[in-house]
């Protein structure tokens, strides 16, 4: 059974491993020298604080057999910058990264953004990710958002097919590093259903 929660600190550990692997499909040229082992525990680190669990963003996990399966980690557009900053202080402190790892912009304006949306990869294709999703109207409107959006790879048709089928629609093209990506958003007044 697949129960989706709110995360906790205690979760961290698991959260970062599933957060990584998006930060190798990224591959962003600023951590490409980062060892593994130091680029995680930033990202438990920063799962570890208020700010990422229900502070400036929410962190939302999927369990299975008291294990952490998947994750969904956003905020609200205003608050971009604040989550931005958490990540940038948890690297200050590590030697590995030399400087502080700054986030490029993301989210477009008047959204609660879906910065992150992971699931382990034994677990795919059980519908993780449609739970995942379907759980986040509820915490876009607890922020006061309207819309959720989202950015996703254009190389990545998989992804893409998965929100088309939740009813989101392609907005605008977003360069994240040396990619592209579709954004995306889902206005909440839908009902949040496969078509």
């Amino acid at each position: 059974m697949i129960t989706i929660r709110p995360a906790d600190q205690d979760d961290a550990g698991q959260i970062a491993p599933l957060i990584n692997m998006i930060f190798d499909e990224m591959q962003l040229e600023e951590l490409d020298d980062i060892p593994e082992p130091d680029l995680e525990q930033a990202i438990t680190a920063a799962y570890r604080t208020p700010d990422y669990l229900s502070g400036k963003a929410t962190t939302v996990v999927a369990e299975a057999d008291g294990q952490v399966v998947g994750v969904a980690f956003g905020y609200p557009d205003k608050n971009e910058d604040a989550v931005d900053d958490v990540l940038a202080r948890v690297t200050a402190d590590n030697d590995a990264f030399g400087s502080a790892f700054e986030a490029e912009a993301e989210s477009y304006e008047h959204e609660w953004y879906l910065d992150s949306i992971a699931v382990d990869p034994d677990y795919q294709g059980h519908g993780i990710g449609g739970k995942l999703l379907a759980a986040l109207p509820r915490y876009a409107r607890a922020d006061g958002m309207q819309r959720i959006g989202l950015n996703v790879d254009m190389a990545n048709l998989g992804a893409k097919k998965l929100y088309d089928r939740y009813h989101y629609e392609t907005v605008g093209i977003k360069p994240i590093g040396d990619r592209m990506y579709f954004h995306m958003q889902y206005e909440l007044g839908k009902d949040l259903v496969m078509a």
